[in-house]
């Protein structure tokens, strides 16, 4: 086994791009151990839907990183109190295998005095709750198995970031399983600080000997930079790799002046795909129903996300009424 040390580089972009870098292009037959922590973001699984997953306006006003990952699985919380590892080795006989590949990282907690065990297929739990998830991805004969570790993390960032809207949404994406959470730190006995927990992972791999080294070299970095700049800083992978789905939502409206204080219902359905809209379809008995269902279709072809509804919303033209749907309300309809 040899250990990857990134130098401490906390950006989560290049973090996973090494990760892919050192499963796709280096090949030993030795193992390879890396451990990273970044900067706050989410990390969704390679099949899940972001809109199922997350709320984009909270992490717009948090500042928090929004990313797709090689690996299956379901969505975590990456921030400077989490420690992340993975294991990259050549083969595939590890695969499905959990247990094996977590016993150093159990064994690790344990040292600490930490009373932790996998539970179910891939989750580490301690005092009943969620300290570790773990995923793995296996390509070209070689393979990783990752997971996280919440020693010191802003839960309530957690908790906030991992909270879809309310819309509904219809999608065979896979979804996150949640369980409740909690910091290591609150569970040791005495003061530690996430460095020792890193120190007590590479005690546990290695032996306490040595930690032997494999260093990345000037061309290994400039390729694991451009890997990070073609797949995990792209629109196209993180949003367009999204499975196709379709968002339904409804919002009350006066029908007019004329009408008095009745209200309408608008209906409005969105399809997804590949991150775009296909096609969106309007219904209602509000007096301008017909001719918003009309104007929405050149917001067609769009990316789905709140900036570019927005913009294609700026040339849409409803039937002047005194009470008219504005922007701000077909937003409301169509956005999650």
């Amino acid at each position: 086994m040899l250990f990857v040390d990134n130098g401490g580089l906390d950006d989560p972009y290049t973090n996973l791009a090494i990760e892919e870098h050192l499963l796709r292009y280096v090949s030993l037959s030795e193992p390879l151990f890396f451990l990273y922590i970044n900067q706050p973001a989410v990390i969704i699984g390679r099949n899940q839907n972001i809109f199922q997953e997350v709320d984009p306006a909270y992490l717009k006003a948090k500042g928090i990183h929004l990313l797709r990952r090689l690996s299956g699985g379901g969505t975590v919380y990456h921030d400077l109190g989490n420690l992340n590892f993975s294991f990259i080795t050549q083969g595939k006989e590890d695969l499905h295998k959990f247990a094996k590949v977590t016993a150093p990282v159990i064994r690790a907690l344990n040292d600490l005095g930490l009373d932790a065990g996998l539970k179910g297929k891939s989750d580490i739990f301690a005092a009943g709750k969620k300290i570790s998830g773990n995923a793995q991805y296996a390509s070209g004969g070689r393979m990783f198995s990752h997971g996280t570790l919440l020693f010191d993390s802003e839960l309530e960032n957690l908790a906030g970031a991992l909270k879809p809207g309310q819309a509904r949404i219809e999608s065979k994406a896979v979804q996150s399983v949640r369980s409740q959470v909690v910091n290591i730190r609150e569970l040791l006995a005495g003061e530690a600080t996430i460095q020792d927990l890193r120190q007590a992972l590479l005690t546990s791999v290695f032996g306490g000997s040595d930690t032997p080294l494999y260093p990345l070299s000037a061309a290994e970095w400039e390729q694991i930079h451009d890997i990070a700049e073609s797949r995990y800083r792209q629109w196209a992978w993180t949003y367009g790799r999204s499975p196709k789905f379709t968002v339904q939502k409804s919002i009350h409206f006066p029908k007019g002046t004329l009408s008095g204080t009745s209200e309408a219902e608008i209906h409005g359905i969105v399809e997804v795909k590949g991150g775009r809209i296909q096609a969106i379809d309007i219904k209602g008995d509000h007096p301008v129903t017909d001719n918003l269902a009309i104007q929405v279709q050149r917001l067609v072809g769009l990316p789905y996300d709140h900036e570019s509804l927005v913009l294609g919303m700026e040339d849409i033209v409803i039937d002047p009424t005194n009470e008219e749907p504005g922007n701000e309300d077909l937003l409301a309809l169509l956005w999650i």
